[in-house]
């Protein structure tokens, strides 16, 4: 049994690891870090640092907070031979290198999204990708996101690129000429693939990959109607991690 720390525990993503995780019986809850005290601590104690913690009772530290949060939990972790697990998005290059640089000395699993389901419809998007003209992705999330695009739409972006590459495919061209408004076209993220993105309250993680080609057009959707979505998969980032140096991005390969 793994002993777990989590990040970001007063936030609405920590509570809902804390819940979930506790349940799953594969791991103990040793502690929730944050600047204020979560509402529910689910056994757990209460800690405002990594530094309050004893490093040999702790497996692995999960970190949903704040890009510079990610920055201080690797570098404790990196010092301590803590196992670390991430879905903070929006990070700087620079923040990117930090982690980079931790997982030199401990095992690093950092993902933009947990959900099962969204790794699953990346992969059938990217297979998609080769045999359609054009795409474009709508990712809608909650109003209290900070960033955007959503690192999940980056990601499956990322890859649809990567696969119309393979297949010898040119980078996609907007055939909008005139735009009224600018900026109406969304964002192009990587190789002409727009990524349009929507902020509302109700919601909490969705995305729509839309492919078209002459007559027909394929959607893929994923909806994560709770954050409960994400447990299984930080679960397996966990139990996947120890303190040997390695870094896996995405826990794609994690899912057979």
């Amino acid at each position: 049994m793994k002993s777990l720390a989590i990040v970001g525990g007063a936030g609405r993503m920590g509570q809902a690891l804390a819940e979930g995780l506790g349940t799953l019986g594969e791991f103990s809850l040793v502690a929730l870090v944050d600047q204020i005290e979560p509402r529910d601590l689910f056994g757990a104690s209460f800690a405002t640092s990594l530094d309050e913690l004893e490093p040999s009772k702790l497996d692995v530290v999960i970190n949903f907070s704040s890009p510079e949060g990610v920055v201080a939990s690797a570098t404790w972790c990196a010092k301590n031979g803590v196992a670390l697990v991430i879905g903070t998005t929006g990070l700087s290059p620079e923040q990117r290198e930090s982690v980079q640089v931790a997982a030199a000395h401990v095992g690093v699993v950092m993902a933009s999204n947990f959900s099962i389901g969204a790794v699953l419809s990346e992969r059938f998007a990217a297979q998609a990708a080769p045999y359609f003209e054009r795409v474009e992705i709508v990712e809608l999330h909650h109003d209290r996101k900070v960033d955007a695009p959503s690192g999940t739409s980056i990601a499956a972006a990322e890859g649809i690129a990567e696969a119309r590459r393979r297949a010898g495919l040119s980078p996609l061209e907007d055939p909008t000429t005139r735009h009224t408004v600018e900026g109406a076209r969304g964002a192009d993220v990587v190789d002409g693939v727009k990524i349009h993105s929507v902020r509302l309250p109700g919601l909490v993680a969705h995305q729509e990959i839309l492919f078209g080609s002459a007559g027909e057009g394929l959607t893929i959707r994923h909806d994560s109607f709770d954050r409960q979505s994400f447990v299984h998969g930080v679960a397996l980032a966990a139990n996947a991690v120890d303190a040997t140096p390695r870094f896996l991005d995405g826990i794609a390969s994690l899912i057979p």
